[in-house]
């Protein structure tokens, strides 16, 4: 049990699959037997009589067994399985919703942009996906079940029905005045880059049913070893690679998804890449427009240009603590407490939309945006238009510092704890007093005019230090002071902030 227990990820399951040179699996298909299990008592603990369970997988190698282990166990608990094979998350989540389908539960096999031997499964009930406690039952709760007569297994493809939501939702969120049009994206060259992960129906389901030409889309063929790069948004070469195939194709967009479609990048016309705090800016404004006053939940380390950006439109920015079901979950709670909140976001791309149910879907991010550049094409503006006003900074760094203890969180508990008495020693240095995770600073002379951020990794044993300013030439100056502090605790890694 406490093997399984190190299973737990958050708000899903994630582990080695796959054992390597370098790494031992222990998300084996004997571990999932007994996940199996422990999700059976999570669904009778919801609903009793038959069910209807989906799974889907991304494209990682190990999916098919591990989907047959699951399938082994739930056919003998009066369980319908529908194996939709290859899949996305938000999709999986749909097919709850769907009634062609109409699961009571759905499982997903993935384990986002982390490479090819890790494996893991994200959880749906109709009500949404499942959170912290509930993975924390399933993996305590091992005990195989009395088999039960009803069960089954068929197989379905999901993803030309998620496809047609998609479709219509874009058709839906058109401007008036082309909204009767039913190819509206005839003549724009988009192109998508899948990583070899899930989302290479986008092309041929989504966009070209839309009229666009998708010449040029690159790794949308499914390959569980992510041969060409690692299927993340927020990864340089990754971005860099789709970046490159808008300049030479001299395409109107790029899109680039995660391996299971959750997330998603955004490259314009001009080559510049609409992530973290970019994209944030673009659907803010398409959210603000749509619910004037509106308050946006993003994680900790946006910039305060994106604060700055927000509330120039009539909008708020919450900051919240990183983790996509915190954000997700703070926006639920926003909006019980009668306050409008539209969009739950991270940096990382995690974005999740009131009106489809505070799910983080990264095609429907995309899809949002498809809906205004017909008219944006028409009025000679572009998508770089709509964040015009955004302050870029000079600099920015992100490092990550080890940390060598048994009990991690408590050591950058204290490290965290220690540091705010150290900043009221330099001068132009001050504690933000908004923020909920860490210590957010802000810079002034004779460090330039920033911030950053010092938290503890929501899943590794490491201290996350983010920082950024708008004077070029200062960063040197401000890791040797951090290094200062940081020289104090020998169990801090700080070759990352000194090899310079």
């Amino acid at each position: 049990m406490s093997d399984l227990l190190d299973l737990k990820n958050g708000s899903d399951i994630r582990g080695i699959a796959l054992t390597t040179d370098e790494h031992k699996a222990n998300l084996t298909p004997e571990a999932m037997e007994n996940i199996a299990w422990g999700l059976v008592h999570w669904f009778r603990e919801q609903k009793t009589g038959p069910l209807v369970v989906g799974i889907g997988r991304d494209s990682r190698i190990t999916g098919p067994t591990l989907a047959a282990t699951l399938t082994k166990v739930f056919v003998t608990q009066e369980i319908t399985v529908i194996d939709f094979g290859l899949a996305t998350t938000p999709a999986m989540f749909m097919a709850t919703q769907f009634p062609e389908f109409a699961c009571d539960f759905a499982l997903m096999l993935t384990a986002s942009h982390l490479p090819y031997y890790y494996n893991g499964v994200k959880i749906f009930a109709k009500s949404g996906g499942a959170e912290k406690s509930d993975i924390e039952y399933i993996l305590t709760h091992p005990t195989p079940l009395t088999p039960e007569i009803g069960g089954k297994s068929q197989q379905a493809d999901l993803l030309p029905s998620y496809s047609d939501f998609l479709v219509q939702k874009i058709r839906d969120g058109l401007a008036p005045e082309i909204s009767n049009q039913q190819q509206p994206l005839k003549g724009l060259k988009i192109l998508v880059d899948a990583g070899n992960g899930a989302g290479g129906f986008f092309a041929s389901q989504v966009l070209q049913p839309l009229g666009a030409d998708t010449t040029g889309s690159q790794f949308l063929e499914p390959d569980g070893y992510f041969p060409n790069h690692i299927p993340n948004p927020d990864n340089q070469k990754a971005s860099e690679s789709i970046q490159q195939a808008v300049l030479t194709h001299q395409a109107d967009l790029g899109i680039i998804f995660d391996t299971d479609v959750d997330r998603s990048g955004i490259i314009t016309k001009s080559g510049k890449i609409l992530n973290r705090n970019n994209l944030i800016a673009v659907l803010s404004r398409i959210l603000l427009e749509e619910s004037p006053g509106a308050s946006i939940v993003t994680n900790s380390p946006t910039s305060d240009h994106l604060k700055t950006f927000i509330e120039s439109l009539g909008g708020r920015q919450v900051r919240y603590i990183s983790g996509y079901r915190n954000v997700i979950n703070k926006a639920l709670d926003l909006n019980k407490a009668g306050i409008d909140c539209p969009l739950a976001i991270e940096t990382s791309g995690h974005a999740a939309f009131r009106e489809n149910y505070f799910l983080d879907d990264g095609a429907y991010v995309v899809a949002k945006i498809l809906s205004l550049l017909p008219s944006l094409q028409k009025n000679g503006q572009s998508l770089d238009d709509l964040i015009a006003d955004l302050g870029q900074p000079a600099d920015v760094l992100e490092l990550r510092l080890k940390l060598q203890s048994n009990q991690p969180h408590a050591l950058g508990t204290q490290i965290i704890n220690d540091f705010s008495d150290y900043v009221t020693t330099i001068p132009g240095w001050q504690i933000n007093p908004e923020n909920e995770e860490g210590i957010r600073i802000s810079l002034g002379a004779p460090d330039g005019f920033g911030w950053f951020l010092l938290r503890m990794s929501l899943h590794e044993p490491l201290l996350v230090l983010q920082i950024e300013n708008d004077e070029a030439g200062h960063l040197p100056k401000i890791r040797q002071k951090l290094a200062q502090f940081f020289s104090s605790y020998p169990q801090v890694d700080l070759a990352p902030l000194t090899n310079q």
